[in-house]
C-alpha cells in the first residue's frame, strides 16, 4: 500500500487516490496556489470539524471529526497523519468502499468508488499555547498528492474554541480569493480551493473587551 506511486491525503492529510487515467497537465509540483474559481469538475473534498476544550489548552489535543467525499476510483488510496499528532484513530463510516482499515498513522483504503464517502474520528493534537494566554490551532499540510504532483483539493474547516471569550488575532494564510475564513459565535469555518500543500495557523488572544464589560455587568449598583 505504500510502494512507489500510490495515490495519498493527509496531517496531517495527504491524500493519494488517482486512477489511471489521470490528467497529468493539472499538476502543481508543491507550492500553494489558491483557486479563486472552483474547478469545473468536481474534486476530493475534505471536511474536518475540530473541536477544542478547556483541557486542550493544557495538553493541545483536540477531538477530531473527518469526512471524504468525492473520491476518485482507484483500486488502492491512503491518507496519512503525522504519527506525533494523532491518536485513537478509527474508521466511523465507510461506503462504496471495498476495505478501510487503521494501520498506525494511516487508513488504508482498497476498492474506492465515485460514489465513495469515508468518515474518521480521532484526537488531534493541534493547539500550542502562545504569550498573554492566547494559543494558536495549527493544521496540515492538506494535500492531493500522486508521484510529485499535486491537485486540485477543497478544504472546508470548522474549529470550535474552548470555553471563554476569545478574539482571533490573526491566520496564515491571510484570506483571499479561495481562502475564505470567517469567525463568529466561538467558531473559525475556513473554506478552501487550493493546490499544492495548504498549511493553517490560527492565532487566538483573550477577549480583554469582553471580559471588561462581563465584569462591568456584575458591579453593584
Amino acid at each position: 500500500m505504500n510502494g512507489p506511486g500510490m495515490p495519498a491525503a493527509g496531517a496531517a492529510d495527504e491524500w493519494t487516490d488517482f486512477p489511471e487515467d489521470f490528467d497529468a497537465s493539472a499538476i502543481n509540483e508543491g507550492e500553494l496556489e489558491f483557486l479563486a474559481s472552483p474547478p469545473d469538475e468536481p474534486v476530493h473534498t475534505h471536511h474536518n470539524r475540530i473541536i477544542l476544550t478547556a483541557t486542550s489548552l493544557a495538553d493541545g489535543w483536540a477531538a477530531l471529526y473527518q469526512c471524504h467525499t468525492r473520491l476518485d476510483p482507484v483500486p488502492a488510496a491512503q491518507i496519512v497523519f503525522h504519527a506525533q499528532r494523532i491518536r485513537r484513530l478509527q474508521v466511523e463510516k465507510s461506503t462504496g468502499i471495498g476495505s478501510a482499515g487503521v494501520h498506525g498513522p494511516s487508513v488504508q483504503l482498497e476498492a474506492v468508488s465515485s460514489a465513495a464517502e469515508l468518515c474518521l474520528s480521532a484526537e488531534s493534537r493541534v493547539v500550542a499555547p502562545q504569550p498573554g494566554g492566547g494559543f494558536l490551532v495549527r493544521n496540515g499540510p492538506f494535500m492531493r498528492s500522486f508521484l510529485d504532483g499535486y491537485y486540485p483539493m477543497h478544504v472546508i474547516l470548522e474549529i470550535s474554541l474552548p470555553p471563554g471569550r476569545w478574539r482571533l488575532v490573526r491566520s496564515e494564510p491571510e484570506p483571499q480569493p479561495g481562502f475564505t475564513v470567517l469567525y463568529r459565535h466561538g467558531k473559525v469555518s475556513v473554506d478552501a480551493w487550493f493546490s499544492g500543500q495548504l498549511r493553517t495557523r490560527f492565532y487566538f488572544e483573550p477577549d480583554s473587551k469582553a471580559v471588561s464589560e462581563q465584569q462591568s455587568d456584575k458591579e453593584p449598583e
